[in-house]
């Protein structure tokens, strides 16, 4: 199959016409193509010196809010309260850390200036947000995503102290949970989020649980914390969303 190239025109080719995952390349970073991308189950990904590279990747890492899994020893380490969680406080920050910090198996990255800049723009709009984990006043950790109707759609995180990370992210769906934003688009596979409950789906299924997440009213603007740290362990959710699951 191609892969096709974009222009100025904001449109995107049908997914299913993506070759391994990769659907096409070029076109620009401006906050419409990056939402209409999202809405479509597109997402870029790319590195310095290269035309943008746009995904659908199939099968599709997701989670629910209602799957997260909290290991004991996770639970342990939030019950010691080690780090402070904040919402949108320091989004250029995370997106700095997410770009800096290196990863097994991997040189340079994806997350360029560029990339910065455009979800930088969508966090000026109210659609990219950033969960924080400080400690002592320092920035240790953190992720960032963007959120359209009942979807967050993760695309980031780093640590710099132990668990920083985890403990941002468990933050971040217990959260989200509480807002009833059901639907967490993890993109493609890996371990780490495989032991907090993510799971892989048919790229079909992910586009019905993103279009019945998309009907839901989109929560912009800036983000605060409105849950405790004793609702980060709970089990269960504080809200089970009905998303459409293959049978």
């Amino acid at each position: 199959m191609p892969v096709f190239r974009l222009d100025d025109r904001l449109v995107f080719p049908p997914v299913h016409l993506a070759e391994d995952g990769l659907l096409a390349l070029g076109g620009d970073l401006r906050p419409e193509r990056l939402l209409l991308g999202y809405t479509q189950g597109i997402f870029p990904w790319y590195a310095e010196n290269l035309p943008i590279l746009w995904h659908s990747p199939d099968p599709r890492m997701v989670m629910t809010t209602r799957d997260l899994v909290v290991q004991r020893s996770l639970r342990k380490a939030i019950k010691k309260r080690p780090y402070d969680i904040t919402i949108d406080r320091a989004c250029v920050k995370v997106l700095e850390g997410c770009a800096s910090v290196p990863r097994p198996g991997q040189n340079g990255t994806w997350l360029i200036p560029e990339m910065i800049d455009a979800y930088m723009k969508l966090h000026e709009l109210g659609f990219a947000h950033s969960f924080e984990a400080w400690q002592d006043g320092e920035l240790v950790g953190g992720l960032y995503g963007v959120s359209l109707g009942a979807a967050f759609f993760g695309e980031s995180m780093f640590a710099l102290a132990p668990d920083a990370s985890k403990i941002a992210f468990v933050a971040s769906v217990r959260q989200l949970e509480a807002w009833h934003i059901g639907l967490i688009d993890c993109q493609v596979h890996t371990d780490h989020l495989e032991r907090f409950g993510a799971y892989e789906v048919p790229r079909v299924e992910y586009l019905q649980m993103l279009a019945h997440a998309l009907d839901e009213p989109t929560r912009r603007g800036k983000w605060q914390l409105e849950i405790d740290f004793d609702q980060f362990t709970e089990t269960g959710g504080m809200m089970k969303p009905e998303l459409p699951r293959a049978a």
